[in-house]
């Protein structure tokens, strides 16, 4: 699914109002409603219910009670998913967010969706994750792709690395749970030296509670989830409101849905089964590091 966000007039469209209006739209399908059946429950006009299932507008909680009830979804863990999710696009569209001033795009709507998430799930194959990245290592990868008479954005990317990292500290950090391959650990970005600051940086990271990284060393060989690296943003507890981004090399794409989540879901699931363990993967970490500072 391309990356989408939709403004027309007044309507805008987010990633979270985009995955609770797909649910929305997915439950009326699966029993054989119309939009003008749901916006009679309602009590409102066939255009409103297309609009609240495109993403078009903020979500009213009884109007997404009163949907379910309508369509027979009867799961408690589900209904509260889809109004916490409803309650976070609502807060996402009054808050103006330190990230609001960057350009339009896909980093801006992914740097929103992480900093009200609970937990982060990612896969990374070549470089290490910018939630992780140092200061050097992000200087260091940027450096190629800039021309000269744009350096002045390296310092900018800087800045805005370091201000999503503050969410891996405080008094509500965002749980981390990575998968690295060890191509992206052996790559020297910047040189021996910031590579083994930049690995030191993991291990420190790794102590954090809430942090969990795990290494996909070489001698694994096949594994699951060759397709490209991936990010679940989870917003509930539960993990019953899910929404996947993963970047290409010209565009970003946001996997939307329940069941396309939970399939993502899943497979880093069995990612993690090849993988080796945080403690295993610390010690391969540390003697990749010992080898760069040698």
């Amino acid at each position: 699914m391309a990356n989408r966000h939709v403004k027309a007039g007044n309507r805008v469209s987010t990633v979270l109002a985009r995955q609770l209006g797909g649910q929305l739209l997915a439950f009326r399908e699966a029993v054989g409603l119309n939009q003008s059946e749901a916006a009679e429950v309602l009590s409102a006009h066939t255009a409103k219910v297309a609009k609240m299932e495109r993403g078009w507008v903020p979500f009213r909680d009884p109007d997404i009670i009163a949907l379910c009830k309508l369509y027979g979804v009867e799961d408690n863990e589900v209904i509260a998913g889809l109004l916490g999710l409803a309650k976070l696009d609502r807060e996402r569209r009054r808050t103006r967010g330190w990230w609001k001033d960057l350009d339009p795009g896909n980093l801006r709507e992914y740097i929103a969706m992480e900093d009200v998430a609970l937990k982060v799930r990612l896969w990374q194959l070549s470089v290490i994750p910018g939630l992780f990245q140092t200061a050097d290592y992000i200087r260091a990868l940027t450096v190629p792709g800039i021309s000269a008479d744009r350096i002045d954005q390296i310092e900018q990317l800087v800045d805005v690395r370091r201000r999503r990292q503050v969410r891996l500290h405080g008094d509500d950090p965002l749980q981390v749970h990575a998968v690295i391959w060890e191509a992206a650990l052996r790559q020297l970005v910047g040189g021996p030296q910031a590579m083994a600051q930049q690995l030191a940086h993991l291990r420190e990271l790794a102590e954090l509670p809430h942090v969990q990284i795990q290494v996909l060393p070489f001698r694994a060989g096949g594994y699951p989830a060759v397709g490209g690296p991936f990010n679940i943003l989870s917003f509930a507890e539960e993990g019953a409101v899910d929404v996947v981004h993963m970047d290409g090399l010209k565009s970003t794409a946001w996997v939307e849905g329940l069941e396309e989540s939970a399939a993502y879901a899943d497979l880093f699931g069995r990612l993690c089964a090849v993988t080796l363990s945080p403690h295993s993967s610390m010690q391969l970490i540390e003697s990749i590091g010992k080898e760069m500072s040698g």
